[in-house]
């Protein structure tokens, strides 16, 4: 008998992926959080065998709470399942402790194949994922604008060129609006640019929205 933690801010995606993997671990007890708060409040009252989350939850920022999860429980394994494509987020959330990183585009035997390989003390790395590792290594010092950026700005980047409002932001992020304000112009200045809309255009060009 093993402890699967499910966190997703859709009841549907979690009842599809607890269908899935009830199916494939008859031995395996579930249990749900909606939102980062949930998640976070589950791992540390419970013990798991693995986590299995998304990274845009409300409560708080999906990417900050695994690195809360990894630095409190450092051996509990987590897997990311995520509609961010792998080149937007996988590298980070590697770095950040994940044991492997999934689009929730990936068919159902894969999700199934990742936690097998998980709870088996390894790690899962999808062929996408792998490649994104590669040129990450290969040009880690001659990477696109968005990639230098902190895990911090490269989220409000993706925000602010999703059309949100810093107030909005700072709800979203569980940051004062002065912080996003300071974290606005950072990315303006080393982005090398002055305006809200170039940051906007850069995001679209580069598919992070």
């Amino acid at each position: 008998m093993f402890r699967i933690l499910l966190a997703d801010d859709h009841a549907v995606v979690r009842q599809g992926v607890k269908k899935i993997l009830a199916e494939a671990f008859a031995q395996a007890n579930f249990s749900e959080a909606k939102n980062a708060h949930e998640l976070l409040g589950l791992v540390s009252s419970e013990r798991w065998d693995i986590v299995v989350m998304d990274l845009a939850m409300p409560g708080g920022n999906g990417l900050e709470a695994l690195k809360q999860i990894k630095h409190d429980h450092p051996q509990l394994p987590v897997l990311i399942l995520s509609m961010f494509p792998e080149d937007q987020y996988a590298v980070r959330t590697i770095k950040a402790g994940a044991s492997g990183y999934l689009n929730k585009e990936s068919a159902p035997e894969e999700l199934v194949q990742a936690i097998q390989k998980i709870l088996h003390g390894g790690e899962y790395i999808s062929a996408g994922v792998a490649d994104e590792l590669v040129l990450y290594a290969r040009h880690e010092d001659d990477q696109p604008l968005h990639k230098q950026l902190s895990d911090r700005e490269y989220q409000v980047l993706c925000l602010i060129a999703s059309g949100k409002e810093a107030k909005e932001i700072s709800a979203e992020l569980g940051l004062s609006v002065k912080t996003i304000s300071t974290y606005r112009v950072r990315l303006l200045e080393k982005m090398k640019m002055k305006t809200n809309a170039e940051l906007t255009h850069y995001a679209i060009q580069n598919g992070l929205v």
